[in-house]
């Protein structure tokens, strides 16, 4: 390929990526805090043991010409609500378009475990797309890359100003803004999860509205401007996940994968001792007490830990005394302290019979994802 064309291609390209690599992990973080026990299996299993923070920008990273388009919607300034949808439900080749698409994948029991895995890395991404305000935007100015603004005494554009650069001024670490972010009530994840793409897109296009409407090129973003929109960036992306979350229960709910299907992917191998490599078998939380004496992968929440100096005790499925496995963290592995109360965390051991009640002895950090 002629090197111009090459790097004008990897430009487009690049102009098009929404929330950055923080946004879309914090999204696919909080995605994960909100799935059911089942729904958490059945996606641990369909990206093969990848977590899904990890995949949250696979789709930008894996760009081609075709799926291009599938990260916005362009539509006019000025639409009312009803033109607006009748706009978006007549369109094609969309972000809309494309979560419809890869939904119905998830849900066609005759697709193959690859378009599956595909359809699903699309759908954590694209969900978070939808959320970001300027990839509901306009033709003209390439989803605001050609607005030109300035801030922190930098120059940059009003997309990339919504892509990263207001999340990235709040100086926060990515465990900081998944606990930051993640406020919704109970009230407010109830009417989320209740509403659908069209809602989503429309929230989005208010927004971009109000946006445009306000930016001027050239302008010098400044702490006024930060300080009324920071907020908005933080319910985005909250929305987003719980909305993820959401689908993700809907979508999967009742479906059933092969343990013997999950063992043979390459990420769920891993190195129990020093000369024994195996590919353990993916278990229910809840199956984890028929499993004695058996190297098994189990997901589960974690509801509470306790340090008793020698080891981390963290209790699955429940608190204690009513876990359905205990997990022991010596050595390394007691290096994650009490971090992972209220997260849903991957483990891989051998379950030994403790006193009645399953528990895996955990010291290679490695084994524990979270």
């Amino acid at each position: 390929m002629n090197k111009r064309i090459y790097l004008a291609a990897m430009a487009a390209t690049l102009t098009l990526i929404s929330w950055g690599f923080k946004g879309h992990r914090a999204v696919a973080t909080i995605a994960q805090k909100h799935l059911s026990a089942n729904t958490a299996y059945v996606v641990s299993a369909y990206l093969k043991g990848e977590q899904m923070e990890d995949v949250s920008t696979w789709a930008d990273e894996n760009r081609n010409p075709a799926t291009a388009p599938w990260h916005y919607i362009n539509l006019p300034l000025g639409l009312s609500r009803d033109a607006f949808v009748k706009a978006v439900q007549e369109s094609d080749n969309n972000v809309y378009t494309a979560i419809l698409k890869t939904e119905a994948t998830l849900k066609d029991a005759n697709a193959s475990a690859d378009a599956k895995n595909e359809a699903l890395k699309y759908l954590i991404h694209l969900i978070g797309d939808a959320h970001q305000p300027m990839h509901v935007s306009r033709k003209e100015d390439k989803g605001g890359n050609s607005i030109q603004l300035r801030f922190n005494g930098q120059g940059t554009n009003l997309h990339g100003l919504w892509d990263s650069k207001l999340i990235d001024k709040e100086g926060l670490s990515q465990e900081d803004i998944v606990k930051t972010y993640d406020t919704g009530s109970s009230t407010d994840i109830k009417k989320w999860q209740s509403d659908g793409p069209i809602e989503w897109l429309w929230e989005s296009y208010q927004i971009t509205t109000e946006l445009y409407a306000n930016a001027k090129p050239g302008q010098d973003i400044d702490e006024l401007y930060y300080q009324k929109y920071i907020p908005v960036v933080r319910k985005r992306i909250d929305q987003a996940g719980i909305r993820l979350a959401g689908e993700l229960n809907k979508l999967l709910a009742g479906q059933k994968v092969k343990a013997a299907n999950m063992a043979t992917a390459p990420s769920t191998t891993f190195s129990v001792n020093a000369s024994t490599s195996v590919s353990p078998t993916i278990i229910k939380l809840e199956e984890a007490k028929n499993n004695i004496g058996k190297t098994v992968t189990v997901i589960g929440k974690v509801f509470s830990s306790r340090d008793i100096g020698s080891m981390i005790l963290v209790n699955l499925g429940a608190a204690y005394p009513n876990q359905l496995l205990t997990l022991a963290l010596k050595g390394e592995a007691k290096s994650f302290g009490t971090q992972l109360d209220g997260k849903t965390i991957t483990v891989t051991g051998q379950v030994i019979d403790y006193k009645g009640k399953p528990e895996i002895i955990l010291t290679d950090k490695n084994l524990l994802k979270f």
